[in-house]
């Protein structure tokens, strides 16, 4: 278990995938990141799963959202929504991910969309972003290393 872990915001995109949402939610559960999500990123990943994927009901969505919070109840950030109007992004619409950073104290957004994410509007709150890939190999050299 990591006795400093990283704080990190995931990106609705990373949630997405069942695979990579298992992963990285072990990884929280387990100690070695405090995970962290708002419920916009749940709406947002759940609502473009079900749109993509015939057959599978909100309702599933949903018990999997609540079985999130349950296991990591710390991970849901309020109160990042009055930071949102003093951010600028390449996408407005992701203003909501830096906000909750911002709220959380998080180091990094764990996101595909790394162009949405520029380190020239991330810096001056403390935040990188890093695609999946070099988080989790980050969180197994730090885990090695210690």
């Amino acid at each position: 278990m990591a006795s400093n872990p990283p704080v990190a915001v995931y990106d609705a995109c990373v949630l997405y995938p069942f695979h990579l949402r298992n992963i990285l939610i072990q990884c929280a559960f387990d100690g070695l990141v405090e995970a962290r999500w708002t419920d916009d990123i749940h709406d947002e990943w759940m609502r473009n799963l079900a749109a993509n994927t015939p057959g599978l009901s909100i309702d599933r969505l949903e018990a999997t959202r609540d079985r999130m919070n349950g296991v990591l109840p710390e991970a849901v950030v309020a109160d990042y929504r009055p930071l949102m109007h003093e951010l600028t992004l390449p996408d407005p619409d992701d203003r909501h991910v830096l906000a909750a950073a911002i709220a959380a104290k998080a180091s990094v957004i764990v996101t595909w969309n790394l162009k949405d994410f520029p380190a020239r509007n991330l810096l001056a709150h403390g935040v990188t972003s890093k695609s999946p890939d070099d988080f989790l190999t980050d969180l197994h050299a730090a885990v090695n290393a210690a």
